[in-house]
């Protein structure tokens, strides 16, 4: 079986506290221009996203919009092109849409032991365009910047 190529946002969390990657770290994505439409995954044991996942109710299947538009992969392509046609956020470029990445930290390292129980991070992406987020995490900081 050939291997599945990665979704245009991906990210990758490294625990700075132990110099290894944070593995089994639940992370959200989300498009601020549809804040109900969830993609959700766990970091691998090298601390990656390369695909996210979508479901929804209790049988755990891909929500409507998922699955009308070819699954996740083919429905982040299209949000990132559709809501970034209309456009429509203050101070946003021309062809892009805003997203977040929201990391649960405070599971990760446990709520009494995080300065940060949840980070959560916007950026700007543009169709063509892949996004790589990297997350430098410790219990009380975290860097981020733009991956290649």
């Amino acid at each position: 079986m050939a291997e599945q190529s990665r979704d245009p946002i991906t990210c990758h969390v490294l625990d700075t506290t132990t110099g290894r990657p944070a593995a089994d770290l639940s992370v959200k994505l989300i498009c601020t221009a549809v804040p109900d439409i969830v993609f959700h995954c766990k970091t691998n044991s090298d601390g990656r996203i390369l695909n996210w996942l979508n479901s929804q109710g209790s049988g755990g299947g891909l929500g409507a919009f998922v699955e009308s538009h070819g699954g996740v992969s083919a429905s982040l392509r299209y949000m990132i092109s559709h809501y970034g046609a209309v456009g429509g956020m203050p101070n946003c470029p021309p062809g892009s849409s805003v997203w977040k990445l929201q990391f649960d930290t405070g599971a990760h390292y446990g709520p009494a032991n995080t300065f940060f129980p949840v980070v959560e991070l916007s950026f700007l992406v543009k169709e063509g365009e892949h996004f790589h987020v990297p997350l430098l995490l410790a219990p009380y900081s975290f860097t981020t910047y733009r991956g290649s």
